[in-house]
């Protein structure tokens, strides 16, 4: 497609970054809030969501992550669609730290601050994963929700014999 044929689609580069965004966030929807929804273990609702965005970034719309750093560049009318889908999937995240912090298993952090570096270390994905590199796709996904959990959860104790 040429530069001249987007144009046809799309009226601004304004709006074509709308639209990759919406199209992040749909992604978002449809294969990470909406079967974590089902999970009623909090635990396991928690690694399902993280294992799944990571899974999101790593494919080819990982550079729509990378977009939502030029967020600054919509108007704010459109900013405000975009945040608000941001906002579903953080509040989710913040909630179920909370179910988990109710079941004694989160380490003593603020719920917002936990959620928003947890979501942080699978955005920053991206900026190192490579398709060809040494991991792949799963592997990578799961080193940082491995990662991520063990940040946020109590250890297991063991009892000895």
């Amino acid at each position: 497609m040429t530069k001249a044929g987007l144009y046809h689609y799309f009226p601004s580069k304004e709006a074509m970054l709308f639209e990759i965004m919406r199209f992040g966030l749909e992604r978002m929807e449809a294969e990470v809030i909406g079967p974590a929804s089902r999970v009623r273990d909090p635990e396991a609702r928690l690694r399902q969501m993280l294992m799944q965005h990571a899974r999101i970034i790593t494919r080819a719309e990982g550079a729509v992550a990378q977009l939502f750093h030029e967020q600054r560049a919509l108007s704010p009318v459109m900013r405000k669609v975009v945040n608000e889908l941001e906002r579903r999937y953080f509040h989710l995240v913040r909630a179920t730290l909370k179910e988990i912090r109710k079941a004694g298993r989160l380490r003593d952090v603020e719920l917002s601050v936990a959620a928003l570096s947890l979501i942080g270390m699978i955005q920053w994905l991206p900026r190192w994963f490579r398709p060809d590199g040494r991991l792949t796709a799963d592997q990578a996904a799961r080193e940082i929700t491995d990662l991520a959990l063990a940040a946020v959860l109590k250890p297991v104790s063991r009892k000895k014999r």
